[in-house]
């Protein structure tokens, strides 16, 4: 059964949203103006998703209704994106650790599980080596952290800064179909939700603080060592799929065994936002590891 008068699917970050107990609103993390969505009962075990590079808390819109049944659910505009205060400085990984504590001591969350895309998934694998007391689980999902693709690099950037230095319709819609294996799952509300916060005044400063480590040299400086990964001992799951656009499956099956103990499960038909493009294949690989 079709829902638009056209005959195609209708699709929207509100229908995904109907029937989701959730709220929208935004804490003082440290001076800085975060924004949050967030779903699920306080006192629950908090979890956080952290979204990837330029993007922002909508990443999880089809995630928040199966994700809120058991925990105290969090999806955040990182620090300088979406609609977070944007400082002027270069948003670092020892930035976006200290915005993250600020966040969940504002949240109340001692402790929480981590479940990062992409940059988020950097973040978060970097700051479980860095505060591993305030890190229940830790969810990589095809996750930058110490793999460096050259190409994958410049197409994030120049496709960012093209996206953010003028921000209509196709740019925007090119910079997030690079995200999907089957492109048709971009459609026009989440290219209006980013235009949106692409055309904001304080994104062209921004886009130069939030791209600082997308270069060779920044990879090399912050990667997380194999080291590091070595210390980490919560329960990590290692999520990758078949169409990553920035690295193979056995990256991420490399990744995965130099954590230890780390479980690795590959999703098929997805590209770099797997929770996304099969919500019902990611929230039950998700919450089987999270629960389990």
């Amino acid at each position: 059964m079709t829902d638009s008068a056209n005959g195609n699917v209708f699709a929207s970050v509100w229908k995904d949203l109907m029937g989701v107990s959730f709220s929208q609103g935004y804490v003082d993390a440290g001076g800085v103006n975060t924004r949050y969505m967030h779903t699920g009962e306080k006192g629950a075990p908090g979890l956080i998703f952290l979204h990837g590079t330029g993007g922002h808390a909508e990443a999880y819109v089809r995630n928040l209704a199966a994700h809120g049944a058991y925990f105290d659910t969090y999806a955040i505009d990182m620090l300088g994106h979406g609609l977070t205060d944007k400082p002027d400085y270069d948003y670092e990984l020892a930035r976006y650790h200290r915005h993250l504590i600020d966040f969940m001591d504002e949240a109340g969350l001692a402790c929480a599980s981590f479940s990062g895309e992409s940059l988020g998934g950097w973040v978060a694998g970097s700051f479980a080596v860095a505060y591993p007391e305030r890190v229940d689980k830790l969810v990589l999902n095809t996750a930058a952290a110490d793999k460096i693709n050259p190409q994958a690099l410049d197409g994030v950037r120049n496709s960012t800064r093209a996206a953010v230095e003028d921000p209509e319709w196709s740019r925007v819609r090119t910079r997030l179909e690079w995200l999907m294996f089957d492109k048709s799952d971009v459609h026009d509300d989440l290219v209006a939700c980013r235009q949106r916060i692409y055309s904001s005044p304080e994104m062209p400063a921004a886009v130069e603080h939030l791209l600082c480590l997308h270069t060779m040299e920044a990879r090399l400086k912050h990667a997380v060592t194999d080291a590091q990964w070595a210390t980490l001992d919560m329960p990590t799951l290692v999520l990758w799929t078949d169409h990553d656009p920035t690295a193979s499956v056995e990256v991420g099956r490399e990744l995965a065994s130099k954590i230890p103990g780390a479980r690795f499960e590959v999703m098929e038909n997805c590209g770099h936002w797997p929770q996304f493009e099969d919500a019902e294949t990611f929230n039950r690989i998700h919450l089987e590891f999270l629960r389990g």
